[in-house]
């Protein structure tokens, strides 16, 4: 019997051991953090990088970014456009990377935003990342190799429900279902019939729109749990217009995506052969059109299939700067309630940089908060 009085124990000095230097922090306990802070290795958090000097549309499936398959213990997640940058070397093809990297990457391969890459980064670093030793994977387990789900304090990627991955996914399925990081193939070959029925089979705005408001209905209809408050309200509109705006090649610009291309990102993770990145830097460019197609303010189910209630406490697109302070607050100081030494400096650092991204997509509108006072 004393063998089964200290299981417990055994078992929690075996995660410790076996954290990974890039599992996040986020929720663990004080008990868990003593124990496994002094395991990693502090780094320094890089500056965020700066815009690109060059924003022209050039080849980026390239020689020096052949696409590669996966190799054993490579990992993946549920973002589309990250697994492609790491398949193709603009990111670690391991599939684990530093907040600049994945800015550089974004940036050098999809021409996306400078404010925007630092938002949606840190964003995801805050609740995902390991702030200690500065790393990020992009998803919670290896394609080939890794648990499902990953066993307790051992979590790393986009892996926190309703933040970076979410409800209402065009290609993934609700947390409530159980695999909401791996690609869907029901969900995919719905994406492909509403190309077919709305775009003329290609996938454009008029699609995007009529898409996501049926992913909508569809959570709406099934999940008793089903979640679109901010910040999930908001990534859920950029999901939608991210393949119009980084997987259509820059040559042509024109805002159709093609099914071939669409199955070698969403499937492959791979560019089409001779790919260019888009002409100019891009965005959120049509969130507003597809989000004005069918209003729908923030909220969620109560518990019940068909319960939808909207949430007056949610950032919605005219409180743009209630969502940094929702994330901030309740989001992250919900997952470190009393960080103290380098947690706390690290945290800190990273909220900053945070602030950096959400100051230049609001044009200097909001207004920084400190969660953990500002010595």
């Amino acid at each position: 019997m004393k063998y089964f009085a200290l299981l417990p124990t055994l078992v929690f000095a075996a995660r410790v051991v076996a954290f990974p230097s890039y599992a996040s922090l986020a929720g663990l306990s004080e008990r868990e953090l003593d124990a496994i802070l002094p395991t990693l290795e502090l780094r320094e958090p890089a500056l965020p990088p700066g815009p690109l000097k060059d924003t022209s549309a050039k080849l980026v499936n390239d020689k020096a970014h052949p696409w590669k398959p996966l190799r054993r213990g490579d990992i993946r997640g549920p973002c589309p456009g990250l697994n492609t940058l790491a398949s193709h070397g603009y990111l670690p093809r391991n599939g684990i990377a530093t907040p600049a990297q994945i800015i550089n990457a974004v940036q050098e391969g999809f021409n996306m935003e400078n404010d925007l890459a630092i938002f949606v980064t840190y964003a995801a670093h805050l609740v995902d990342g390991n702030l200690i030793t500065d790393l990020l994977s992009l998803g919670h387990k290896t394609p080939l190799t890794g648990p499902d789900p990953p066993p307790p304090a051992i979590v790393g990627g986009l892996n926190t429900h309703a933040v970076f991955e979410g409800d209402a996914s065009m290609t993934r399925g609700d947390a409530f279902f159980g695999n909401n990081h791996d690609l869907n193939a029901t969900l995919f070959d719905q994406f492909v019939d509403f190309s077919n029925r709305f775009g003329g089979g290609k996938y454009n705005l008029t699609v995007a729109a009529e898409l996501r408001f049926k992913r909508i209905q569809d959570s709406i209809a099934t999940n008793p749990q089903f979640d679109f408050t901010s910040p999930r309200y908001f990534t859920a509109y950029a999901e939608s217009v991210f393949p119009i705006n980084f997987f259509v090649d820059g040559r042509r610009n024109d805002g159709q995506l093609d099914m071939d291309d669409a199955r070698g990102f969403f499937q492959l993770n791979r560019m089409p052969d001779k790919f260019f990145r888009p002409n100019g830097t891009r965005g959120t460019q049509g969130l507003d059109e597809i989000a004005m197609a069918y209003p729908i303010q923030p909220g969620g189910n109560v518990g019940t299939v068909n319960s939808y209630t909207f949430d007056p406490t949610s950032a919605d697109f005219d409180t743009f700067c209630l969502l940094y302070e929702n994330f901030v607050q309740r989001i992250v100081k919900g997952l470190y309630p009393n960080p103290t030494g380098k947690l706390l400096t690290a945290l800190n650092i990273n909220l900053d940089f945070f602030f950096q991204g959400i100051q230049g997509l609001s044009d200097g509108e909001c207004t920084q908060v400190f969660p953990y006072g500002q010595d």
